[in-house]
């Protein structure tokens, strides 16, 4: 254990014929188990390195998608716009923002150009695509509905 505390991993059980989780939808209840896993193992007990990062990918996405919802944005433009949208409790580097911007254009869900102007490095410009405005109305939904489950089972309406 190296002085972490006691494994708990198997105190956590996932039922997905549970009456509360019939009511989610199916999009949010297939990753269920492992965005539950992964918040509660990487967020507090030990770090699950690629469960935290698929979880962070899936968020990541999100967050860049949304960013492009009202017009087209360069990268630099869109870390800055996540970070005063979550006012400074997410950011990103371009170490990491890069690689998802690249992997959303190849996937189709995004397009990029790019632009010179005088005076200015080139910049490339990302867009959403309709099928990223698809994916985005998706992702919103099931994490809408991932909230409010969480929100529920944790008592967070109370508090």
């Amino acid at each position: 254990m190296g002085g972490r505390g006691p494994d708990l991993s198997a105190t956590v059980t996932f039922d997905p014929s549970a009456p509360s989780v019939a009511l989610l939808p199916s999009a949010l209840t297939d990753d269920l188990p492992f965005i539950v896993d992964t918040y509660i193992y990487d967020s507090h007990m030990t770090p699950v390195d690629r469960d935290a990062s698929a979880l962070k990918k899936g968020t990541a996405e999100l967050l860049v998608l949304a960013q492009l919802e009202e017009r087209p944005r360069h990268g630099y433009e869109i870390a800055q716009q996540i970070a005063a949208r979550a006012a400074g409790a997410v950011s990103f580097h371009a170490a990491s923002l890069y690689p998802i911007l690249y992997k959303l254009e190849g996937r189709g869900l995004i397009a990029g150009r790019w632009v010179e102007k005088a005076g200015q490095q080139r910049r490339r410009y990302y867009r959403l695509t309709p099928e990223g405005r698809r994916v985005l109305a998706e992702r919103r939904k099931s994490w809408s509905a991932f909230i409010e489950a969480v929100k529920l089972a944790a008592g967070l309406d109370y508090a």
